[in-house]
Order: structure tokens, then C-alpha cells, then sequence
């Protein structure tokens, strides 16, 4: 079934969903960061992607995308859904109410030992999200927590279906209810969740107030689900035409390029990170490949 898709304005040329540019053509490049030199694969495979992890797990529900309208400038665009998923949550019988009165540090704790939403998509794909969740086995009555990356309505557009979740939506946090607690998150002080589960402050994209979070523990390494710090894998020439501070952003793509394994962005597929020894005598640098496959094409993918 055919669905008319809502559109925003870019000022670049827009790229489709398997990351390509519509207009160009150009292949992603490695490029030094740090001490090494970094390439890009990206993973195959169709939503939902699994990847396993101890104590949490990663679940890509829905693929970003950017599409031309064919109009001037048009884009049709929505963001990437990811669930994260504690791997002590499957054996709880019953959900535990939040402790009243805690410090920010706690409820947040407390809200990730639950199914953790990391943005939610567009009001437009809200029976696509509900769906994907269900095939997770996961009802929106059974998240604790939303992420909202920025706050863009292609990447929150569906937190109504959460009244019960925390919610971290930029820096902002509040309980259901809509009490509001300061936690201090900042570049230099990220916000941990859990074992291996922190919220990083990566400004940029959308201004000062943009978070990532970034899982450590899974079978592919850490996992940074960083919304549109990076838009698709091989952005490098059309990313800063959408930031509102390229040079905050361009700082916090190499932070996520120096730790993640795999990065989640905003509109495209999961693409692997990796790290190269700097040869300064190598004829130059190789181009982004497919990479290998997660969800049903490689069952070793799955917990």
C-alpha cells in the first residue's frame, strides 16, 4: 500500500535510503581520525536489525531515509527507530513502578532497566513503529524510556504513544507526569544508564542539545545510535548544509568515529566502523563496502 509521505525542505542535494547520492554520485571515503585512519561498511540486511548484547541489545526497528520529491528542493524524509533492549527485561514478570522523589542519576536508572525507545520517527509512521515493536514482542505500554535525539519532528514525532515512559528528548528530562529534573550532561560528562549504556551529549546537527546513545557489550562491538550527527553512511561531502553548528558536529563525529564500532544514523543504514593504521605511503585511502549482514541473513546475529 502506497502511503503520501509529509517532506521537508533541504539545502543540499538529498541522498536515498541506501545512502547514495541522488546527485553527485559520490562514494564514502576513509578519512584520519585521531592516530589511524577510519573507513566505513555497511551492514545489509532489511529492518529489524538485531544485534545481541550483554546487558543490552540492539534493535534498528526502522531505517531512516531521505528521498527527493521531485519538486525543487524537496525531501521525503523520516528518522531512524532503535530499541534497546536489557537483557534482564525478558525475565521480569512484572514492571516496578519508579522510586518517588529520586535525583535524576536514579530515575534514569531506574527507566533503563525497561525497553528503551531511541527516537520515535514521524507522526506519519506511527502504525509502522507500533508494529515494529510488536514484532519485538514489546507494547509502547512496556517502554521506560524514550530517547529523542534532537528534537526535529522526523525523530519525536510519535512520543504520545509513550504517557508512561521517562522521557530524555534532547537535554531535557522529565517523568510522566511531566516533572522535570536537572542531571548535568555535557560534552565532558555523559550520562550512564547502566552498565555500558551511556547518553552522550553530541552538539550539532540540530544546535547545542543533540544526545546520542551508545551501547557497549554487543556482538559487533559498541553501537552508538547518534540520530542525524551523522545522516547516512558516506555524508562527508552534505552533512554540514543541515548543521546548526558544523563545528560542534564535526566534533562530535569524530568523538563517535574514535569509539563506536557501529553507527546508527539518522537517515540511513547501520554502517560498521573501521580503524586502519595511518600508512602514509599507501596509494590512498579504499572506499566504504558492504559490510557484513545482521538480522534474518545471518542468523549468528540473533540472541
Amino acid at each position: 500500500m502506497s502511503v503520501d509521505l509529509p517532506c521537508k525542505r533541504s539545502k543540499a542535494g538529498a541522498e536515498d535510503v541506501e545512502g547514495r547520492a541522488v546527485s553527485g554520485g559520490k562514494k564514502a571515503r576513509s578519512f584520519p581520525v585521531m592516530s589511524g585512519l577510519v573507513r566505513t561498511e555497511r551492514l545489509r540486511g532489511n529492518p529489524p536489525l538485531r544485534v545481541p548484547g550483554d546487558p543490552y541489545s540492539v534493535v534498528v526497528l526502522l531505517q531512516g531515509y531521505a528521498e527527493p520529491e521531485g519538486v525543487g528542493d524537496a525531501v521525503c524524509a523520516d528518522g531512524s527507530v532503535t530499541l534497546v533492549l536489557p537483557q534482564a527485561w525478558g525475565q521480569a514478570s512484572h514492571r516496578e513502578p519508579p522510586p518517588e522523589g529520586g535525583k535524576a542519576k536514579t530515575m534514569l536508572e531506574e527507566a533503563a532497566r525497561g525497553p528503551i525507545l531511541v527516537d520515535t520517527g514521524g507522526p506519519w509512521s506511527r502504525e509502522a513503529l507500533l508494529g515494529a515493536l510488536a514484532g519485538q514482542g514489546v507494547a509502547p505500554a512496556d517502554v521506560t524510556l524514550v530517547v529523542g535525539t534532537h528534537g526535529h519532528s522526523d525523530h519525536i514525532g510519535n512520543l504520545g504513544l509513550f504517557p508512561g515512559a521517562a522521557l530524555l528528548v534532547s537535554h531535557d528530562f522529565c517523568l510522566p507526569g511531566g516533572r522535570y529534573l536537572p542531571h548535568g550532561l555535557g560534552e565532558e560528562q555523559p550520562l550512564q544508564l547502566g552498565p555500558g549504556l551511556e547518553v552522550w551529549a553530541t552538539p550539532g546537527h540540530g544546535g547545542q542539545r543533540d544526545v546520542s546513545v551508545v551501547v557497549a557489550g554487543t556482538t559487533l562491538g559498541t553501537v552508538a545510535v547518534v540520530g542525524d550527527v551523522f545522516e547516512r553512511d558516506g555524508d562527508e561531502d552534505s552533512w554540514q548544509a543541515m548543521s546548526e553548528d558544523p563545528v560542534a558536529q564535526e566534533r562530535s563525529r569524530k568523538r563517535v568515529l574514535g569509539t563506536a564500532d557501529v553507527v546508527v544514523p539518522g537517515h540511513g543504514a547501520p554502517f560498521k566502523v573501521v580503524r586502519e593504521a595511518w600508512n602514509p605511503e599507501a596509494k590512498g585511502p579504499g572506499n566504504s563496502r558492504q559490510g557484513p549482514m545482521v538480522g534474518n541473513e545471518d542468523p549468528t546475529m540473533h540472541g
